[in-house]
């Protein structure tokens, strides 16, 4: 039974995009092996908790839309990088400061529709912040929101047969100056916010990232084992 945990891999230190990228790749493709018609089992759900260089990412729809002054704009002389991802949503932002966690997980295995999924996403993110006493909500828009115009979390995943990737976002002590360089997942007039700006103070991104990943176990109905 091997769904009985959600297998986590915290990247220790503050990593490079890439680092997780290939990773996630790398769980994706051996979650795509197993499915049928091969009859190999079924591997447990994983996810990968991190913290990031600077770095805009853009979504799906955008990719090859995003001017090349564009892009070295949000370079911002080299103290950031620019990347094309394959998940939902639009540009964000991500960097030191922030928990970024990558669910890879197997839909059909848990009986979830995406639907489900992103629900909750959205459920683990929400307990997760009230857990540190930051009281958050959904709106009609995709994320976690502090107030209806404080997005504190956002949200933007990908599936393949049934296997998600890419996930959440959560800032935690990030620096949202650099959020100023974009409309942060496309959204004109809406603000980022963070634990810190919230006035919950010096927690670590590991700390947060157990937390989040014990509240999406739980939703599983799995318990969290680390690497």
């Amino acid at each position: 039974m091997g769904t009985r945990v959600l297998r986590h891999i915290h990247l220790p230190s503050i990593s490079s995009y890439a680092t997780a990228a290939r990773l996630q790749e790398s769980l994706v493709a051996h979650f795509l092996h197993c499915k049928p018609p091969t009859s190999l089992p079924a591997p447990p759900p994983h996810i990968i908790t991190a913290e990031f260089h600077p770095v805009y990412t853009c979504g799906r729809r955008e990719v090859g839309t995003v001017s090349a002054e564009q892009q070295d704009y949000l370079r911002a002389d080299g103290r950031a990088e620019f990347v094309e991802a394959m998940r939902g949503g639009q540009t964000t932002f991500h960097g030191p400061g922030q928990l970024v966690a990558y669910p890879i997980i197997d839909l059909k295995t848990h009986k979830l529709t995406p639907r489900d999924y992103v629900c909750m996403l959205e459920k683990s993110l929400i307990a997760t912040c009230a857990h540190y006493g930051i009281k958050t909500m959904t709106t009609e828009n995709t994320g976690v929101w502090t107030t209806p115009d404080d997005k504190i979390a956002a949200i933007g995943v990908h599936m393949r047969r049934n296997i998600t990737s890419h996930g959440v976002a959560l800032n935690v002590h990030t620096d949202l100056s650099w959020f100023d360089r974009i409309v942060a997942c496309g959204l004109e007039g809406k603000r980022t916010t963070s634990f810190e700006k919230m006035g919950v103070q010096g927690q670590s991104i590991e700390g947060v990232g157990r937390t989040f990943v014990d509240e999406l176990a739980s939703r599983l109905g799995v318990k969290r084992s680390d690497y």
